[in-house]
């Protein structure tokens, strides 16, 4: 716009995203009168001790800002998801193209593809509250013109082309600062749960606006959609601004320098911890995510519905994206054996959904690709983030989310253009294939550089496991071993 745990597991140590030192921005002038800046600029060793809120499903939700924030994303992702359905369904009304569909696509993740980088340093140099007020702001201002052109009739696919490029550029700010504002509203010890129940949040609005927005685009088309997607920014503006600055966790403002981008990509380039699983996050995000486009193209081509069913489609894959969701917030660590699994998995059942013969089939199917397709979202993105020195948290994850959702501009019109020409059923069996070789490559990169071997175990003995890894020779990465 945007996971069960085995005791003898190895948990990513929440501690190692603020055991390198912080360093301290430079701050002058007027920002000195601001209670939020002044706080950010002192080193993280001074800053208030992360809050631990505790154990169980929904435990950050005791966290007040945390709180705040989560009610307003409630009703923002669901106008957001009506105005994906509705943007998509005017597209293909417009055009009667799937490809177009995936042109729309495309032009609103280009902007993350070409600036992406840069708005991990700009979620590094300034306040993440403030600046998630402006983007945020900003993208309700996009809604209402997209509402106002669709309502007064007069709305074409370029008007479409046009506002998605518009609102990707602000996502490119938006998306690496909301990212790394979970840990300053939790605290990293609360981060894994935090990142969980914001996909829960996501996928729970996910149920709820496809059908809306079905029930609107049936009854008085689509432009209704986008002014109350309009509306649903007030909220999470209003949380935003709700929040006390005093329970924060702040993270130093960096001030602004020369060679901040390529430092944070030197950064993630020496940590194999880093590089590889966000290496298979573009995989994923480029092919395997193409839903947008392929669900269409199912429901216009394949299965010969409306609008209604369409958007139970959607509906049926974020109850198991849901279901994934809740799992992960009962996880208390994450491994990376855990991340290529579900990966590999999503990309097979995404390949064997692509052949189900009937809607309801497909629909059930979309429903376990979905939790199997969250699971490694989430897992992905807590191990990242834990993973990360908070001075770099914005930078890492304005590549994470560059690489999530800028390869989409590729893999979307791609996508399109194979649907297209051989359809839907070729479309999502190539990206479910696509997926799982790249899990597999990544997984024996992984195991090689942390010196492991795997061990299969036929007959096991009570209390041994069947397949186990083991170290094969010492690893130039301590830490790789483990995590694994």
């Amino acid at each position: 716009m945007a996971a069960a745990t085995e005791t003898a597991e190895t948990p990513v140590d929440p501690a190692a995203a603020t055991s390198a030192p912080a360093r301290t921005a430079a701050a002058a002038g007027p920002a000195e009168d601001d209670p939020e800046i002044r706080t950010a600029a002192v080193p993280a060793a001074s800053a208030p001790a992360p809050e631990r809120p505790g154990g169980g499903m929904f435990s950050s939700l005791r966290v007040r800002n945390y709180r705040y924030f989560f009610m307003g994303q409630v009703v923002s992702n669901t106008g957001t998801w009506m105005q994906r359905i509705a943007q998509d369904w005017l597209v293909l009304s417009l055009t009667g193209s799937p490809f177009a569909v995936g042109v729309t696509t495309a032009m609103q993740f280009l902007p993350m593809l070409l600036f992406g980088l840069f708005g991990g340093v700009l979620a590094d140099r300034y306040p993440k509250r403030r600046l998630l007020v402006v983007t945020q702001a900003v993208m309700g201002l996009l809604a209402a013109g997209l509402a106002v052109l669709t309502l007064s009739g007069v709305v074409t696919v370029y008007h479409v082309y046009a506002f998605a490029f518009l609102l990707g550029m602000v996502t490119v700010v938006d998306n690496p600062t909301r990212q790394a504002f979970v840990t300053e509203m939790v605290g990293p010890g609360a981060l894994r749960n935090a990142v969980s129940l914001n996909a829960a949040n996501f996928q729970t609005a996910r149920l709820v606006g496809p059908a809306v927005a079905g029930l609107l685009i049936a009854a008085v088309g689509s432009g209704w959609a986008f002014a109350l997607n309009a509306f649903s920014f007030a909220a999470v503006i209003g949380g935003l601004l709700a929040m006390r600055s005093s329970e924060l966790h702040p993270t130093p403002v960096r001030p602004r320098e020369k060679g901040q981008l390529r430092e944070g990509l030197r950064y993630v380039r020496e940590r194999p911890e880093l590089i590889w699983p966000i290496v298979l996050v573009g995989f994923i995000g480029t092919f395997g995510f193409n839903f947008p486009t392929l669900l269409s193209g199912f429901a216009y081509d394949v299965f010969h519905v409306g609008p209604g069913q369409y958007g139970l489609l959607n509906t049926a894959m974020a109850v198991g994206s849901l279901v994934g969701a809740l799992l992960a917030a009962r996880r208390g660590s994450t491994r990376l054996r855990m991340l290529v699994g579900a990966a590999l998995g999503f990309g097979l059942l995404e390949s064997v959904t692509a052949l189900a013969p009937g809607f309801w089939l497909f629909a059930a199917l979309l429903t376990l690709v979905g939790m199997l397709g969250l699971t490694f979202n989430t897992t992905a993105n807590a191990t990242v983030q834990l993973a990360t020195d908070p001075a770099m948290r914005g930078r890492v994850m304005g590549l994470f989310m560059l690489v999530f959702a800028g390869g989409t501009p590729i893999g979307s019109p791609l996508v399109g253009w194979v649907t297209e020409q051989y359809g839907p059923r070729i479309g999502l069996l190539a990206c479910g294939l696509v997926s799982a070789v790249a899990s597999g490559v990544v997984a024996l990169v992984l195991v090689r550089s942390a010196g492991l071997r795997l061990r299969v175990d036929l007959h096991p003995g009570r209390g041994h496991r069947m397949v186990t890894f083991e170290q094969r020779r010492p690893s130039s990465r301590e830490e790789l071993a483990p995590a694994c």
